[in-house]
């Protein structure tokens, strides 16, 4: 078992105790719609849980209730995790943040930018080679066969960047070859580039990414049940999807966590659990320390999850813009609330958060000194749930 936070009350930690109840109760009729197979919730205030709860299915094709430690495969909630593991490299002096990626990944010193002159496409060296920091906001030329059809996008998917069958440094290495979308440090896309960090981790620290956060992040913080795969004694414990999309769309089919895979992929590998990833939340909220261990100072935190965009624009003609709703920036791999208002969804200035295209979903509220996280495997319902929580959490808070 996992290291628990200590427990406290919703009413002694400024929470309305109907409303944090009605919270789970509006999951569970989602769940008796048959919209929602499962989901596990956990909120914390001042270092104490005030609601950890699960309804639905854990496995709905066996009919399996949801459990407090069904292991989900939290896909881009990776990334917050890699960019903290590139921060404590920064923090030993291993690397700096205005380093080019080539330094470490040498392929990338060649990488071209390509443009559309005339209708016909160009290729030219980019003004500005991509940086680490880059990388950790990205920023960096990068983008996502998943998010769009644009010709570089079409190279990715043909390329089969989503392969688990690469090493990292073989995906580096099939990244390399294919041209920028966008000049490096002018325009947000949501990428690839935590997944090249990874490579560009491993690189500067001699090991495997997933032995270097096990030993520098996992083990310390008692995240007993996250990493790259499940082991088969936990097999029984793998939250799953349901088997037909209940919207009637194309069921997305979730990666087989169930054996090690080659890529230990820095944007989307782990799973965890609720338990696991509240540690790791309530590390950061602590500053970089929790029970005694510290894995960063907390002026780094402050500067992961503050603002790295300034006037750099969000491409918002594809589907990356969708991820970064208006009133935020993004740090380093997290998005960041820049006003109390503005977004759709309700949050305090300085909030920061980010999810997993499988549902899960977190955000952490320094001015307010809480956190929230909810874990689904509803990929295609994604959109509608991280909002309806955050809704649920607010409307509970009363402070």
């Amino acid at each position: 078992m996992s290291k628990s936070l200590t427990t406290g009350t919703p009413a002694s930690l400024g929470f309305c105790p109907d409303r944090t109840v009605g919270l789970m109760h509006v999951l569970q009729s989602e769940v008796a719609s048959q919209r929602l197979p499962g989901a596990v919730a956990l909120i914390a205030r001042h270092g104490q849980v005030l609601l950890h709860s699960s309804v639905g299915m854990q496995m709905p094709a066996l009919g399996k209730p949801m459990a407090l430690d069904s292991i989900f495969r939290i896909y881009s909630m990776t990334k917050p995790v890699v960019s903290v593991a590139i921060m404590m490299l920064m923090e030993r002096g291993k690397l700096l943040l205005s380093d080019p990626v080539s330094k470490y990944l040498p392929e990338f010193a060649n990488v071209q930018v390509m443009a559309h002159v005339s209708g016909h496409a160009v290729l030219h060296h980019p003004k500005a080679a991509p940086t680490v920091q880059d990388l950790l906001r990205h920023t960096s030329g990068l983008t996502y066969e998943i998010l769009g059809s644009e010709p570089i996008q079409k190279q990715y998917a043909q390329a089969r960047l989503a392969s688990r069958e690469r090493s990292n440094a073989e995906f580096s290495q099939a990244l390399a070859a294919m041209p920028l979308m966008f000049e490096p440090g002018t325009t947000w896309e949501y990428s690839r580039a935590t997944d090249l960090l990874g490579a560009l981790l491993e690189v500067v620290a001699g090991q495997s990414l997933g032995d270097f956060l096990q030993h520098n992040i996992f083990g310390p913080l008692g995240m007993v049940d996250t990493a790259f795969h499940v082991p088969p004694e936990k097999h029984h414990r793998i939250a799953e999807p349901f088997e037909s999309d209940p919207d009637g769309g194309i069921a997305m089919k979730l990666i087989d966590v169930r054996q090690p895979a080659r890529m230990e992929a820095g944007g989307a590998g782990l799973v965890s659990t609720s338990a696991d990833y509240a540690r790791f939340l309530q590390c950061l909220l602590n500053g970089g320390e929790l029970d005694g261990v510290r894995i960063l100072g907390p002026n780094t935190v402050r500067y992961m999850t503050a603002d790295h965009l300034g006037h750099i624009g969000v491409h918002r003609a594809g589907r990356s813009g969708e991820l970064l709703p208006p009133g935020h920036g993004f740090g380093l791999g997290f998005a960041v609330r820049l006003e109390d208002g503005i977004a759709a969804a309700p949050g305090t200035k300085g909030l920061y958060f980010w999810g997993g295209i499988a549902g899960t979903t977190f955000f952490v509220d320094p001015a307010k000194d809480f956190f929230a996280l909810m874990m689904i495997q509803a990929p295609n319902q994604r959109d509608y749930y991280r909002p309806l929580f955050r809704n649920l959490v607010y409307a509970a808070l009363l402070e």
